[in-house]
C-alpha cells in the first residue's frame, strides 16, 4: 500500500474527482492539521441536499413496495446492477428535479393516507361514545339556560329512575331535579338532569359524589345527526385514500427512474464529503489517501490524463488499510476472513489456506454427491442467466465451490441424495441392493464406519492445526523472533507430529510407535527447558513444566474435529429417513404422487438445515481452532472512493 498526494488546479476539481471516483483506485483520507496557507471548503449544506434527496427516494420507493409491489422472480435477488453509459449520467441529472417533485407528490399521497387512517380512528372511537346517546334529542354540550342548569353525562354504575332518584336524594334531600336515562348497562348509565340554575353547585356536589362525569364527545349537534356527519366525513376519508392508493399506483411506472436518481444523489453526496476532506488554497486543492502499489501508476496515468496535477507517493504506515489479492479460487472465501476481521500489517493473508480448509472441510461435512451436483449446476445457471455484481458472483462461487468438494466427498461416502438410487430401484423392481452394490469404487459409509471417520476427521485436523502454526512459525521467523518460531511453535509442532506418529505405531507397530514417542518425550524436554525462558530463577524451571499443560488444549482442539463425522452421518441419516418415508404410501398413482412430493420437500429441508449447519460449523473450524494459532487480525478493510450505488453501474469504457 503506498500513500499518496495528489496536488491539481482547482478548476479541475469537479472532472478529476469524477474520474477517480469512477476508478475506485484511491481510498480518500482526512488530514487533520492543515499546512499554512491551506483552508477546507465547507459544502456541508449541499451534501444535506443530496442526502436529503437519498432518503427521499429511498422512502418513495419503500411506499411503491408498500402499495405497488415490484414483480419479482423467485430468483431475481441474484442479478446485478443495471449498466448506466456514462454520457447518460447527464440525462440523469436533468430529470432529477422531476423525479423529486414526483417522490414529494408519493409522499404526500401517503401523508394524505396516514393523515386519514389517523382521523378515521378518532371518528371510530366518537361514534362508539355517541352509540349510546342517540336518543338524546338536544346536543350534548347544550348550555344552562336562565332558570335551568343542564348536566349531561355518565355515571359508573347501572341506575332504573327509581334507584338513580334514591341515590340523589341520599346525597342531598333539599335538592330539586328532572332526570332522563338515556342507556343504562353494566357500570355505565348515561343520563340527562335538570335542577333550577340556584341549586347548581348543590346539583354538582351531589353528582360529583356519585362519579358523574361529562362525555369526552363534546358537539353542537344531537348526537344522531354528528353521528351521521361523522359517517359521511369517514366515507369522504375512504374515498380520498383510494384516490390517493390509485395516484400512487398510478406513478409506480416511475420506479426505475427514482432508482437511478436515488443512486445519483448518492454518488453526488459522497463526492461532497470527501470536497469537505480535502485541502485548499485559491488555485489548487489536494487529495490524500492510499492506492495499493499495483495501481499506483493507473491513478498516475488517469491523473495526468483529466489534469495537470503533481503527484508523490511514499510508502504507507502500519495502520494503512488493507486490500486483498487473491486468485479465482481463493477470493470467494475473501468475505468469510473480513467476517473475522481484515489482517494487520504483521499478519500473512490467510485466504488460500482458509479457501481450501474452508470447501474441503464444507464438502466433508455436507457429504452428499447428488446435493453437491444440484449446487453446482444451480449456481452456474444462477451466475450465467443473472450475471451478478462482483459481491454476489463471489458468495455465489463460494458455495459452487463447496458444491464441487460436496460432490467429490459424497462420492467417497456412497451418498446421493442420501441412498435414493437404491430406494428408486427396489421401488420399481422389487429387487433390494446396497450403495456399495450400486457403485463400482470402494466407499466408506458413516454408519458402518464411523471409527474409521472419525480418526480420519482428527487426522484433518491435525493437519489443519499445524497449518495454523506453521503460518505463526513464519510470521515469527519473517519478524526475526527466532526463539518464539522455534521454541514456542516448532517444538509444539513437532510434538504433535511425535503424537500422531506414536498413534500410527500403535497400528503398524513397535517401532513407529518408539519413534513416535520419542520424537513427543524430547519435544516435551525442549518445552521445559525453554518456555520459563522470560522468567527468573527458579521460575524458569515452573513456567517450562507448567507450558506442557497446553497438551490439554490441543487434545481439546483435536477433539473438536469429529464435528466433520457428526454432520456428515447426520446429513445422510436424515436424507435416508425422508427416502424411507417417500417409498411408504406404496406403489401406483397415489403413492407415486405422494414419493415425488416427499422426497423434493423432504431433500429440500435436509439441504437447507445441512447447508446452514456445515456453513456454520465448518467457519467454526476456521476462526477457532486455526486462527487462533497464528492469526492477529484488526487491520482495515481498503475501502476507494468509488460510485456506491445501489441500483446503477457505469459501463466500463473499454
Amino acid at each position: 500500500m503506498k500513500k499518496v498526494r495528489i496536488v491539481a488546479l482547482r478548476e479541475d476539481r469537479k472532472r478529476l474527482l469524477e474520474h477517480i471516483q469512477d476508478s475506485a483506485l484511491i481510498q480518500v483520507t482526512k488530514v487533520e492539521k492543515l499546512k499554512k496557507g491551506f483552508s477546507r471548503i465547507d459544502v456541508t449544506p449541499q451534501m444535506q441536499v443530496f442526502e436529503r434527496n437519498v432518503t427521499l427516494c429511498e422512502n418513495t420507493l419503500n411506499i411503491l413496495d408498500e402499495y405497488a409491489r415490484e414483480k419479482q422472480g423467485l430468483l431475481s435477488s441474484f442479478a446485478g446492477r443495471k449498466e448506466v453509459d456514462p454520457d447518460d449520467i447527464g440525462e440523469i441529472a436533468s430529470k432529477s428535479g422531476e423525479i423529486i417533485e414526483i417522490c414529494r407528490k408519493i409522499s404526500d399521497y401517503k401523508k394524505t393516507i396516514t393523515d386519514n387512517e389517523a382521523e378515521q380512528v378518532r371518528i371510530k372511537t366518537s361514534l362508539a361514545q355517541l352509540e349510546v346517546w342517540q336518543n338524546l334529542d338536544i346536543p350534548i354540550n347544550t348550555n344552562d339556560t336562565n332558570s335551568t342548569a343542564v348536566f349531561i353525562g355518565t355515571l359508573p354504575a347501572e341506575y332504573s329512575d327509581s334507584t338513580l332518584s334514591t341515590s340523589i336524594a341520599e346525597q342531598n334531600p333539599k335538592l330539586e331535579f328532572e332526570f332522563e336515562i338515556q342507556h343504562s348497562e353494566d357500570k355505565l348509565t348515561c343520563l340527562v338532569l335538570f335542577t333550577p340554575i340556584s341549586q347548581k353547585k348543590m346539583a354538582e356536589d351531589v353528582l360529583r359524589a356519585l362519579g358523574f362525569a361529562r362525555p369526552m364527545t363534546a358537539t353542537t349537534h344531537t348526537p344522531k345527526v354528528k353521528s351521521e356527519r361523522l359517517r359521511t366525513r369517514s366515507s369522504e376519508l375512504i374515498a380520498e385514500n383510494e384516490k390517493a392508493v390509485e395516484n400512487i399506483i398510478e406513478l409506480s411506472n416511475r420506479r426505475e427512474e427514482i432508482k437511478v436518481t436515488q443512486d445519483y444523489f448518492r454518488i453526488r453526496a459522497d463526492k461532497y464529503n470527501v470536497i469537505n476532506e480535502l485541502e485548499h488554497t485559491k488555485h489548487v486543492f489536494v487529495i490524500n489517501g492510499y492506492v495499493p502499489e499495483e495501481d499506483l501508476e493507473k491513478l498516475k496515468a488517469l491523473c495526468e490524463r483529466v489534469s495537470t496535477c503533481y503527484i508523490e507517493a511514499e510508502d504507507a504506515e502500519d495502520d494503512a488499510p488493507v486490500k486483498l489479492k487473491n486468485n479465482k479460487f481463493s477470493e470467494p472465501a475473501q468475505s468469510i476472513l473480513t467476517m473475522y476481521a481484515a489482517p494487520a500489517h504483521s499478519d500473512i493473508d490467510p485466504t488460500p489456506l482458509l479457501a481450501f480448509f474452508f470447501f474441503f472441510f464444507f464438502g466433508m461435512m455436507f457429504s452428499d454427491a447428488g446435493y453437491g451436483l444440484l449446487m453446482v449446476i444451480v449456481i452456474g445457471i444462477i451466475l450465467k442467466v443473472f450475471k451478478p455484481d462482483k459481491k454476489m458472483r463471489n458468495n455465489l462461487k463460494l458455495f459452487q465451490y463447496c458444491g464441487v468438494s460436496t460432490f467429490f466427498w459424497g462420492l467417497i461416502f456412497g451418498s446421493f441424495f442420501g441412498d435414493a438410487p437404491t430406494v428408486i430401484y427396489k421401488y420399481f423392481t422389487g429387487v433390494e441392493m446396497t450403495m456399495k452394490d450400486f457403485l463400482p469404487w470402494p466407499t466408506l459409509d458413516p454408519q458402518k464406519d464411523a471409527l474409521v471417520l472419525m480418526v480420519i476427521s482428527i487426522a484433518f485436523g491435525l493437519v489443519h492445526i499445524l497449518v495454523g502454526m506453521g503460518c505463526k512459525f513464519y510470521i515469527c521467523f519473517k519478524e526475526k523472533d527466532y526463539a518464539a518460531s522455534f521454541f514456542d511453535t516448532g517444538l509444539w509442532m513437532l510434538m504433535l507430529v511425535g503424537f500422531g506418529v506414536l498413534a500410527v505405531g500403535m497400528v503398524v507397530g513397535q517401532t513407529v510407535l518408539y519413534i513416535g514417542a520419542g520424537i513427543a518425550i524430547a519435544c516435551a524436554v525442549g518445552l521445559v527447558l525453554t518456555q520459563g525462558r522470560s522468567k527468573k530463577g527458579f521460575g524458569k524451571v515452573i513456567g517450562g513444566i507448567a507450558s506442557l499443560y497446553d497438551v490439554t488444549s490441543y487434545i481439546s482442539d483435536l477433539l473438536s474435529y469429529s464435528r466433520l463425522l457428526a454432520l456428515g452421518l447426520t446429513t445422510g441419516v436424515m436424507a435416508q429417513v425422508f427416502n424411507m418415508l417417500s417409498t411408504m404410501f406404496g406403489k401406483g398413482i397415489v403413492g407415486t404422487i405422494f414419493m415425488i412430493i416427499i422426497f423434493v420437500v423432504g431433500h429440500a429441508i435436509n439441504i437447507g438445515l445441512n447447508a446452514l449447519g456445515s456453513y456454520v460449523h465448518t467457519m467454526r473450524l476456521q476462526y477457532v481452532e486455526m486462527f487462533s494459532k497464528f492469526y492477529e487480525g484488526g487491520g482495515k478493510e481498503f475501502e476507494p472512493f468509488t460510485l456506491n450505488s445501489k441500483y446503477i453501474k457505469i459501463k466500463e469504457e473499454k
